[in-house]
């Protein structure tokens, strides 16, 4: 891809500092060392914005999607890495996205529910991470089914046990790790919706946002994103397609 120019730069970049806004909820793509560092894809992707712009880097830590969404009107971040869904578009936008991530159910031992389909039905109560991606799919697509919100994942697993909730929705590589701690429990085969991981800039910076989208489309043609998903260990993530 080319140089960044003076403009993308002035656009881009504000302060001098390249501020990366983070989803620090996402334990795919971040985690927090025993040090207390940060580190992820996310953070080295951030890096490797910063270096081809020729700035410096900071990021801005948020514990969930949704505060990071909130704040890309407040012009406290340059560039955020999260999912790329219709609400958060109204002030953001986005580039096409760099991974896919699988979102299905979690049902008890003993659940008469065998497929995606059972699950969007009366009497049914869902389990799910409040404002995250896969929540906001499921509250425009439902029909019938309850959503049983929570902040964090292991608020969310608890209040599954907690309340005898028929289902609990997540990321399929979170699933797994719930359902090591549920003996008989089953993952639904199938998805009912892969979150599209992207980045983005808030509204109003089409010269930046130009030369993301092309940023996030060359570190997938590359293999930079395959080689980070190797380099951090992660299981579950799709490098998604090109746009």
């Amino acid at each position: 891809m080319s140089l960044p120019s003076t403009a993308v730069r002035s656009e881009f970049v504000p302060t001098g500092t390249l501020r990366v806004g983070v989803n620090m909820g996402n334990f795919l793509l971040t985690r927090r060392e025993p040090s207390g560092e940060s580190a992820g894809i996310v953070f080295d992707l951030g890096r490797e914005l910063a270096s081809r712009l020729g700035v410096p880097v900071q990021f801005v830590e948020y514990e969930n999607p949704g505060k990071l969404a909130d704040a890309a009107k407040s012009g406290v971040w340059d560039v955020g890495f999260l999912g790329a869904e219709p609400q958060r578009a109204q002030e953001i936008d986005f580039t096409a996205a760099y991974v896919e991530i699988e979102s299905t159910y979690l049902v008890p031992a003993g659940s008469t529910i065998q497929k995606i389909e059972d699950v969007d039905r009366d009497g049914i109560r869902i389990a799910i991470s409040e404002r995250s991606a896969y929540d906001l799919y499921l509250t425009r697509t439902l029909k019938h089914a309850q959503l049983v919100r929570e902040r964090g994942a292991d608020a969310v697993f608890k209040r599954f046990l907690d309340d005898k909730l028929e289902a609990l929705a997540s990321l399929r590589p979170r699933l797994i790790t719930d359902q090591a701690r549920l003996p008989g429990s089953r993952i639904l085969e199938g998805n009912f919706t892969s979150v599209q991981q992207a980045s983005g800039t808030p509204k109003g910076r089409p010269v930046a946002f130009a030369y993301l989208r092309d940023f996030i489309e060359d570190v997938k043609a590359s293999g930079l994103v395959a080689r980070l998903i190797e380099k951090n260990k992660v299981q579950g993530l799709t490098v998604a397609a090109k746009a």
